[in-house]
């Protein structure tokens, strides 16, 4: 299969090293190309040194919603992104932006601050953007809509139908990953599975991903996540859409080489 891993973060504690050895075996394993994603300004920096580091990877920029209160502690901080943006043509987007409400609501007005200030800096830089939203799809949606010139990607979706059509018709992107494999991804599957009523072109706006370290697929649930490991990805939502693994692969390879900019 040819795959394009369009969420990783192999700067992650967790591929500590361990993570030259895996980016080598995945890249001969048919993973193309990987967007590693930064979630801090720490992590962007390790992003864009691992994009210098392989011609395969390619990096994304920006302060999660985790990170929103520590990060702009930094009076700078965006201006700090925007001049990594800038430092690399493998930079491809901003991101890993958005809101998350899981773990409590303290930060709100902070993590909104945080978020449209990198949308207005997407708007302007005319960049993409990756989305996180966890537990926050009304509030994410609205501010999302007031960028209409931004296009985005909601990686590892979870809203439900209507809001996939939504953000289809409005001209941004799902992401899908391991979660799809597992036997209570009922909501994902129903939405692979009925995507084509949205709009003839809704299957461009898919991609594929892995989010690793996290959210490995079945069957190798337990282990560290890794970027080959999306062919499970691949098969199981071909399996959706009534066609093979691979051209699946191949669908999603294109979508997302179109959404960053990417030669294919």
């Amino acid at each position: 299969m040819k795959m394009f891993d369009s969420h990783a973060h192999y700067d992650d504690a967790k591929f500590s090293g361990r993570a030259d050895e895996i980016l080598c075996e995945v890249h001969g394993n048919g993973v193309e190309k990987i967007t590693n994603i930064g979630c801090s300004l720490a992590s962007s920096r390790a992003s864009l040194s691992l994009a210098a580091k392989y011609d395969f990877i390619y990096a994304a920029v920006g302060v999660h919603p985790s990170d929103a209160v520590s990060d702009m502690k930094n009076e700078d901080w965006l201006e700090q992104v925007e001049a990594m943006y800038h430092s690399s043509p493998k930079a491809v987007a901003i991101g890993e932006i958005g809101l998350d409400y899981h773990y409590g609501k303290d930060d709100i007005a902070e993590q909104k601050i945080c978020f449209r200030l990198q949308l207005e800096l997407a708007r302007r830089l005319g960049a993409p953007v990756v989305i996180h939203d966890r537990e926050a799809h009304e509030d994410t949606l609205e501010i999302l809509y007031d960028f209409p010139e931004v296009t985005a990607v909601l990686h590892s979706f979870s809203g439900s139908y209507e809001m996939a059509r939504e953000i289809i018709k409005r001209g941004h992107y799902i992401s899908v990953n391991g979660v799809l494999t597992f036997s209570n991804a009922k909501k994902t599957a129903d939405i692979l599975e009925r995507l084509d009523s949205i709009a003839p072109y809704a299957r461009e706006r898919l991609l594929m991903e892995t989010d690793c370290p996290y959210l490995t697929p079945t069957p190798h649930r337990g282990e560290l996540n890794r970027s080959d490991y999306m062919v499970f990805t691949a098969e199981r939502a071909g399996s959706l859409f009534g066609i093979s693994g691979e051209e699946f692969a191949r669908l999603t390879y294109e979508n997302a080489c179109r959404f960053y900019g990417i030669e294919q």
